[in-house]
């Protein structure tokens, strides 16, 4: 039998000035979800179950930009993104522009299994999840305090932002511009990263079987326009598993799906022979153009691996050898 592993992540660029509050809030959802997907595994679950499962976790926790508590439209609105993957035969589904569904990953699941297509969109994708029965709730049940403030903030800055929960409470634009400037010269979108963080979420896996399996769950960018798709339901790109391995990313999408960033991990263990921390540390170093991103990955014997090249990632993973680890920054 193979050994099992699983990785998990919360979004890549965390600003340094992260309050200690929030980053032992972080790891709290980020060990609650591991534990329950180490779990499943231990059971005997299937990578793709566990995967699922893990990512309707993430979804349903307000802290993180999936399901209840993604970023907003310009319209103050929320679109919503998914993908998943079986490695086995990398049979695929995704969705975007989802608003009612409350578990897209469930509903990129259904793409894949129960319909001819591998993605589905908007009223599509939504006329799908009611034939299939899933669970669906009013696009207020998305959107959170915080995210109504961080709305404001990007429009009053004129700008795309990706979703940080920066204490609004008497605090203007102007002040928490002026605040953000321990950036270390990072910047994304002309704005400094403190003022970023890509809380994407993503589980990848592998089970006892050697079968591997990755989902990635988004609301996308703070004051994105409507319509607007990024790398996470993008197969190749935001997500991948195949027979080597199976991968997860997050961070700014456009520069991700330059890269084909998940597919390229794999490509470079099947093609260079890369065993797996040195494909992601390759990829994440070399073939990320301009942009900002992180990325967790499994291999189908049973090792965890992760890589980013900004200022921490939301992260955390275990393998069958009693290894579990929950972590942010370097």
């Amino acid at each position: 039998m193979a050994r099992w592993a699983i990785a998990i992540h919360g979004g890549a660029g965390v600003d340094p000035n992260l309050p200690e509050s929030r980053q032992e809030e972080a790891k709290r959802v980020l060990a609650r979800c591991l534990q329950a997907g180490v779990d499943l595994l231990r059971a005997g679950a299937s990578a793709l179950d566990v995967v699922e499962a893990v990512v309707r976790e993430l979804e349903t926790d307000p802290f993180f930009n999936s399901g209840r508590g993604s970023a907003l439209t310009r319209r103050g609105t929320v679109e919503m993104e998914a993908s998943i993957m079986d490695g086995r035969g990398r049979r695929c589904g995704a969705v975007s522009g989802v608003s009612t569904v409350k578990n897209p990953v469930s509903l990129a699941r259904r793409v894949m299994e129960n319909s001819p297509h591998s993605y589905l969109a908007f009223e599509g994708a939504e006329e799908f999840a009611r034939e299939q029965g899933l669970e669906t709730v009013d696009n207020s049940y998305f959107i959170t305090e915080d995210n109504v403030g961080m709305l404001k903030l990007a429009k009053e800055a004129g700008s795309i932002l990706f979703d940080y929960r920066i204490p609004l409470a008497g605090t203007d634009t102007c002040s928490a511009l002026a605040g953000a400037d321990n950036h270390n010269g990072m910047v994304m979108n002309g704005l400094p990263i403190s003022i970023y963080a890509p809380e994407t979420v993503g589980c990848a896996a592998v089970d006892s079987s050697g079968f591997t399996a990755a989902a990635t769950s988004t609301g996308g960018l703070m004051n994105k326009m409507t319509g607007r798709i990024g790398d996470s339901p993008l197969i190749g790109s935001g997500t991948y598993a195949c027979g080597a391995c199976a991968v997860s990313c997050t961070g700014e999408g456009e520069a991700i799906i330059r890269s084909t960033l998940a597919r390229d991990v794999a490509a470079v263990m099947e093609y260079k022979g890369l065993p797996l921390q040195e494909a992601v540390d390759y990829c994440v170093k070399e073939r990320l153009d301009e942009g900002f991103a992180g990325l967790i990955a499994v291999s189908s014997t049973g090792e965890v691996a992760y890589g980013f090249n900004c200022t921490g990632m939301f992260r955390g993973c275990a393998t069958e050898d009693g290894f579990m680890e929950v972590g942010i920054w370097e």
